[in-house]
């Protein structure tokens, strides 16, 4: 225990009645150890408003006048009241900003408010400079600090630098408290506020990613990089500026600057981290010890090396920069396999998805770029890991009573599903697809026969499930808004029948290749690469009539009646991005007009 807090505690547990004349010394000796209790804890310990409601007790004794029962608010306003002794404004004042510091820490905002009423002598809110967020700012602004005597007794931290890092957090955990709420003019004043106060470094440089992301949220994108890039010129470890930055960047479509955030934000998480040098070290009570609101927390918590790669491989899958997609996500799956230090923890924010989506990812990137037997491996990996996770018949009951995991839009049923089921129904949607890659790669090395075979596993995995629709459920539609990997299911399917279909065309059979492609159509009705797939199949087994009205019916059906657009549903994982790919079809000009001549001769408008 530090000297100071020795003399302290011997002095109350040995019994000594309070006493006017000793009482600046014994109220300066409590702000001292408090201040250093502070520093030897970094941050405010439980503890500290008994103590200092201890300290104003004795105060109330020592002008006969009795503390006992009242609450920490009450004790102040009876000590502040009653209590005029010069020689105890000056201690006073200094506990009132220890008292301060410790309510701002909690998030006690009004509790802060009323004591520098108290303090500042006003009965009435003062008001306030930019609206009734900022009386508190307008409050420590006019708090005139009693001057120290020459013989007044020494402390660790002057009651003004205080009162400059509570003028300074007060702003700064309003600010946050804004942008949290979405008051967002109000919050970037009270930033731009707090960017002007007594802070480190470190903290400045919080200030500065924070303003960026409320004018981001603004609308202001241009604005919100000169802030991040002004929190990187502060403080170089600040990396949620460069996580910031690179969200502003894809905002803009800036693919190029935001994949270089990315790269940058990875290199500096994978460098050892060095000790912070931009918190002053002269300062036991500072911001970072008072600024405590879950927009702080989110905001800057520290970005996983793992999740920055995914980032860095989804990003350039999605723009097309297959090559480095590949790169990024081998390193990916390599790092996923060297320890636990490496793993994730699953949390809504985490932007890294389950693994077994990062390896079919991971897979879809090889096929683009041509290497098909990587492919083939990586989605083998998936197969073998997923043998024991499934049963072999998987029935859902889709209860619309129970209240679901995951609800869907509005007026449309929430589906209550064991997690247990749910997790085996996303490892057969995992295992499908792993097969419905290997099929697709081995259609691509020209091994057909192969190619049959994986997309024959593919379906037969997605046999195994069996979802019984709610009475609330009417449709399929309503059924994979409510459940997602329903919709996924389906379209795992539909691809799956077309890449059967095809190859079997590829062998010459061409009649279970128009099994395959009828089938297809009747899992996705109305879907264009089914309906393309089963239009040549039909005209060239030479079945015109079929083919020249399916024809007629996908043109009758392209335009929405009314001028009505059909919304745009949930989208698909990437990992079927390349499938979606292989299966559509460029428009045939030979076959249309072949179709309309067909349509002239026999009579019927094209």
């Amino acid at each position: 225990m530090h000297p100071a807090s020795l003399l302290l505690h011997w002095s109350l547990t040995a019994g000594l009645p309070a006493a006017l004349p000793s009482l600046s010394l014994e109220l300066t000796v409590l702000y001292n150890s408090l201040l250093f209790a502070v520093s030897e804890s970094d941050g405010l310990v439980e503890g500290e408003a008994e103590r200092i409601n201890h300290g104003l007790i004795r105060v109330l004794e020592a002008c006969g006048v009795s503390g006992q029962d009242l609450s920490t608010e009450e004790l102040w306003q009876k000590v502040l009241q009653d209590v005029t002794t010069e020689e105890l404004c000056a201690p006073l004042h200094r506990l009132g900003a220890l008292q301060g510091a410790v309510w701002l820490a909690a998030n006690c905002l009004g509790s802060v408010t009323g004591l520098f009423r108290l303090l500042s002598d006003t009965k009435d809110p003062l008001p306030a400079a930019h609206g009734g967020e900022n009386e508190l700012l307008v409050l420590l602004k006019a708090w005139s600090v009693p001057v120290e005597g020459d013989t007044s007794p020494l402390v660790v931290q002057s009651t003004k630098d205080l009162k400059e890092i509570l003028w300074t957090s007060a702003a700064f955990l309003q600010g946050l408290q804004g942008l949290e709420a979405g008051n967002l003019p109000t919050a970037l004043s009270l930033l731009q506020a707090a960017a002007s106060g007594f802070c480190s470094k470190r903290v400045l440089a919080q200030i500065y990613t924070s303003i960026g992301c409320c004018t981001q949220q603004m609308g202001k994108p241009q604005t919100a990089l000169q802030h991040l890039k002004r929190a990187l010129q502060v403080d170089f470890q600040c990396l949620s500026a460069l996580s910031q930055a690179a969200l502003v960047y894809r905002q803009l479509g800036e693919t190029d600057a935001e994949l270089e955030a990315l790269a940058l934000l990875y290199k500096a998480l994978e460098t050892p981290a060095q000790e912070a040098v931009s918190i002053d070290p002269c300062f036991l009570i500072r911001t970072e010890l008072l600024v405590h609101t879950p927009a702080l927390a989110s905001l800057f918590s520290r970005s996983h090396p793992s999740e920055v790669k995914y980032l860095l491989a989804q990003r350039c899958l999605q723009a097309g920069r297959v090559a480095e997609a590949v790169e990024h996500y081998l390193d990916l799956l390599a790092l996923l396999q060297e320890g636990p230090q490496h793993q994730v923890p699953l949390h809504g924010r985490s932007a890294l998805p389950r693994i077994p989506e990062v390896f079919l990812e991971a897979a879809s990137a090889l096929e683009q770029l041509g290497r098909h037997q990587d492919a083939i491996a990586v989605c083998e990996e998936i197969i073998s890991r997923t043998d024991d996770l499934i049963p072999e018949t998987l029935r859902i009951e889709l209860d619309s009573s129970a209240g679901g995991e995951a609800p869907g839009r509005a007026g449309s049923p929430s589906l209550g599903i064991p997690p247990q089921q749910r997790e085996s129904l996303r490892c057969i949607v995992w295992r499908a697809a792993a097969y419905l890659h290997q099929g697709w790669a081995w259609a691509r090395l020209g091994e057909s026969k192969e190619a049959i075979t994986r997309f024959t596993r593919c379906l037969n995995v997605l046999l195994r499930v069996q979802l019984v629709s709610a009475a609330s459920i009417h449709s399929s539609e309503e059924m994979a808004e409510a459940l997602p990997e329903a919709k996924v299911l389906q379209k795992i399917r539909l691809l799956a029948l077309l890449g059967r279909g095809s190859q079997f065309q590829e062998l010459g059979r061409d009649k279970e290749a128009l099994m395959n492609f009828q089938h297809s159509l009747q899992v996705c009705p109305g879907d264009p690469a089914a309906t393309s797939h089963l239009l040549r199949a039909l005209w060239k087994l030479n079945r015109r009539q079929e083919a020249a009205a399916l024809w007629q019916k996908l043109h009758a059906d392209a335009a929405p009646a009314d001028g009505q657009q059909e919304a745009p549903g949930r989208p698909y994982p990437l990992y079927l991005v390349s499938c979606l790919k292989q299966v559509s079809l460029p428009h045939d000009e030979s076959l249309a007009g072949s179709l309309q001549d067909y349509l002239r001769t026999s009579g019927q408008d094209p």
